[in-house]
């Protein structure tokens, strides 16, 4: 297999595109510096490509070496044929090579090999051959055999037919055809296990769907109700057409003597051997489907909410809401220092509100405190009402923020947290951390594994390992995207960034404690274990704001510095100017691009990027993002009505919707067909994490706590 043509195929680009890339990333380099800094040499491919090509890459190559094994096991049985060679060759998926080497692979017992073991092959050919001129008991009488435990006709015969049966069911063709068959024509039910049970999975209770029109979201919630023992699931497929097939493929004379064995052999080898088989493969297949397109959703999801922009230059109260064990407060300062730890006891059972006032008045005076980010959990609602009170009693202007919490309490109780935050217990590194991921959400929610933050679905039920690489992709390229301050980022922020491993990441952080800031980026090459291929990979996404020079706070690589340097003195600026805010309209000044770059000794595309940085250094893409919604009262569900239009937050977004936080504690949904008047295929087509949005409400339901609501106004 040609896999660079294969990449070049699949991901509908140039060949010499794929055939720079693999070479790239084979050279040990990152994605995000790849998309980043190789634009010319890969075509300005985008990380969501590269990422792409590298996971088909990976799969395609071990495709190849499956094939290989295979050959070689064949080889070594004396089996292997030019005409079985070419067809493992040619095959494009693990799944066919599965199949042709089905035959061959050594098998544990099995019924049909315990009938070869009694001699009893031969008898099966005879039946397959349909040469027989007589009855197959008289044919079977010549094999029995008391030292082989073969004492009666119907046992020889059973044996034959045992092996026959695994012989249909190894043929790679059958198994090609029925696994089409029945993708194309099957169907998927299930049942509940009990009626009159009430659970979240009703819907499902009697269910039945055409197998190729089965969406994601449908598929993981049968997996996790049968799973929980709620439902039973199967798949239907077109039987009779599936056994007429097979009967053709293997009665292929008429003959009276052999007809019925045959038959009685092909329905054994479904029913036993082959449907299972298929059965699973098809599920497996549905659930890699629902899977992949889960992730895909996940990953969006959690990209906007790693985009969200930051609030800085406001002290924030960091509030950890909960009952009986009271809510705790951090005061955070604009640069994330906790000042200050304090816990009251304003909800049930103490209820002590005046005292709990009585602090906050002072924490916000002593502190000159602006905002509170309240976190979403239990007694939040509580909370809520005491701070909105407590507004109403202070001259001073404040607002609040209910903030996604989950993750908070992973984090807390993590050894990063531990030794972030030695001396504080759980409760107050949770009200600190809800503090700073309204202050900072990339450089606090990067310490919480991507799984634990909520904007998936069903993300517990999925291969954990393929989650945590794809999440884990995600937060690397919006890392890069954003770029970060050598002389703030914490470690867990520095891990993510292109060609910094943990262990790097500690080191920098250690180098920096130990000499201080950092004044240039080459100083990196100074911090133990970091070489010149880790510095190539990193440098350009570290920011160095105040430093010697003053390209280190833009995203231009020291690669292009000199090209930078010189175009700046082409068009009469000296580097110190960029730190006066931008050259802005420098872009305008260079007239004919190819020919510039090729004066400045770089491609066009990078200095397309370098006259983007010098107009605009270290800037923030998260400030073009949608900024969340501040509150300054409150709002209960009860006081919802169906036609009330409201202005919410995007929070989740999942196959048939989307979730919105409209200031009362419970997200309403927006079902898909709510979105739009245009169809869509997904709501990822009209809303993303952290999107305003205006919304009206269709109805509540206060039992179930479930809001509907419609973006149709």
């Amino acid at each position: 297999m040609d896999i660079l043509q294969r990449l070049t195929d699949e991901l509908q680009v140039k060949k010499w595109q794929v055939e720079a890339a693999v070479g790239l990333i084979d050279e040990g380099n990152t994605i995000p510096f790849i998309s980043r800094y190789r634009k010319e040499m890969t075509g300005a491919l985008d990380d969501e490509q590269l990422r792409k090509l590298d996971e088909r890459l990976t799969y395609l190559r071990n495709l190849e070496d499956k094939k290989a094994q295979v050959i070689s096991s064949i080889e070594e049985q004396g089996k292997l044929t030019d005409e079985l060679r070419a067809q493992i060759e040619a095959a494009q998926t693990q799944v066919e090579v599965e199949d042709l080497y089905r035959p061959y692979r050594p098998k544990r017992r099995t019924r049909a090999t315990m009938a070869k073991e009694k001699g009893l092959e031969g008898l099966a050919n005879l039946i397959l051959l349909q040469m027989t001129k007589r009855p197959l008991e008289e044919e079977a009488e010549a094999y029995l055999s008391e030292e082989k435990g073969v004492t009666t006709v119907e046992e020889a015969l059973q044996g034959a037919k045992d092996i026959l049966a695994e012989s249909i069911s190894d043929e790679a063709d059958y198994r090609t055809y029925i696994r089409d068959i029945t993708w194309k024509e099957g169907v998927i039910t299930s049942e509940a296990k009990d009626e009159e049970k009430e659970s979240v999975y009703e819907t499902y209770y009697h269910f039945s769907q055409p197998l190729r029109k089965m969406v994601g979201h449908r598929t993981l919630a049968l997996n996790r109700a049968e799973a929980e023992k709620v439902l039973t699931v199967k798949i239907e497929a077109p039987q009779e057409q599936i056994l007429r097939y097979l009967e053709k493929k293997t009665v292929t004379r008429e003959n009276p003597y052999t007809e019925g064995a045959l038959k009685e052999a092909v329905q054994d080898s479904y029913h036993r051997l082959i449907a299972p088989a298929i059965e699973r493969e098809l599920r497996n297949l549905l659930t890699e489907q629902a899977e992949e397109g889960a992730i895909q959703v996940f990953g969006k999801n959690l990209e906007q909410l790693l985009m969200q922009p930051p609030i800085a230059g406001q002290t924030v109260l960091g509030w950890d809401p909960a009952f009986r064990t009271g809510c705790k407060l951090a005061v955070v300062d604009p640069t994330g220092k906790v000042l200050d730890t304090v816990v009251i006891y304003p909800t049930a059972p103490q209820k002590k509100v005046k005292e709990a006032k009585e602090t906050l008045k002072k924490l916000i005076a002593k502190y000159d405190i602006t905002l509170i980010s309240l976190g979403n959990g239990t007694a939040s609602r509580e909370s809520e009402q005491v701070i909105v009170e407590l507004f109403q009693e202070i001259p001073k202007k404040l607002q609040y923020v209910i903030v996604n919490e989950a993750g908070a309490s992973v984090y807390s109780a993590s050894k990063l947290a531990t030794e972030e935050f030695p001396n504080f217990d759980v409760g107050q590194r949770s009200a600190a951390s809800i503090a700073r991921r309204l202050q900072d959400p990339l450089a606090e929610l990067v310490k919480i594994d991507p799984k634990a933050i909520g904007v998936g679905q069903y993300q517990h039920d999925m291969n954990q390992k393929r989650l945590s690489e794809a999440l884990g992709g995600v937060v690397e390229d919006t890392v890069n995207k954003v770029g970060v301050d050598l002389n703030t980022a914490s470690a867990p922020l520095l891990e993510y960034i292109s060609g910094i491993t943990k262990t790097l990441a500690k080191n920098i952080v250690a180098y920096r404690e130990e000499n201080g800031r950092f004044a240039d980026r080459r100083q990196l090459l100074k911090v133990p274990k970091l070489g010149p291929k880790a510095y190539e990979q990193c440098a350009g996404f570290l920011r160095i704001a105040g430093g010697k020079n003053p390209l280190d706070t833009t995203s231009v690589h020291p690669e292009s510095y000199e090209a930078a340097t010189k175009l700046l003195t082409s068009l009469g600026y000296q580097t110190e100017d960029i730190s006066s805010g931008g050259l802005k309209g420098i872009s305008q000044k260079v007239q004919k691009l190819e020919e510039k770059a090729k004066e400045l000794g770089v491609g066009a595309l990078t200095l397309q990027d370098i006259i983007a940085e010098l107009e605009k250094p270290a800037r923030d893409p998260r400030d073009e993002m949608p900024r969340p919604v501040l509150r300054s009262d409150v709002l209960d569900m009860k006081d919802l009505t169906p036609g009330m239009v409201l202005k919410g937050t995007v929070r989740n977004i999942i196959d048939f919707g989307a979730f919105v936080d409209i200031g009362v504690h419970q997200d309403g949904l927006v079902h898909i067909s709510q979105m739009t008047e245009r169809y869509i295929k997904h709501p990822l087509e009209v809303v993303k994490v952290g999107d305003i949005v205006e919304v009206k409400v269709i109805s509540v339901d206060l039992s179930k706590k479930r809001i509907a609501l419609t973006m149709k106004l």
